[in-house]
């Protein structure tokens, strides 16, 4: 499961592939829009917002579509459609608002930040120098 952690003060996104159990013990069953402390996949002292995702096949988490399974709704709006012409209706597939097992990528936003920067905690380790280049 990947896990996209938006930060609001710089503007950049980082992406961290959450291991099976971390992700489950900290996403499973939680709904869009609630708070999670990500002490546990290597956060200490985030406090981050739910704000969406995506199931395997791609289709999109609605917040205001109750539980977690996949279901075809009249929608207006994104996400899951964005209507060229005002007023334009489809139904369309989309993910409810709780995450369940399926769902491949979750949205998340910065609400409290931590001691080390997001910069620090994603930095690439350093490169080694090339010899005889």
């Amino acid at each position: 499961m990947q896990i996209v952690i938006s930060d609001s003060k710089s503007g950049k996104a980082y992406k961290l592939e959450g291991k099976d159990a971390e992700a489950n013990a900290l996403f499973i069953g939680k709904r869009i829009g609630e708070l999670v402390d990500a002490d546990i996949i290597g956060l200490g002292g985030y406090v981050l917002e739910i704000t969406g995702g995506t199931d395997m096949q791609g289709m999109p988490m609605r917040k205001d579509v109750a539980g977690s399974a996949r279901k075809r709704i009249l929608i207006t709006n994104p996400p899951g459609y964005n209507p060229k012409e005002g007023g334009k209706r489809r139904r369309k597939s989309v993910r409810g608002n709780e995450i369940s097992t399926e769902i491949s990528q979750i949205n998340v936003v910065v609400k409290e930040y931590g001691r080390k920067s997001l910069v620090d905690i994603f930095a690439p380790p350093a490169a080694e120098t090339a010899e005889g280049a």
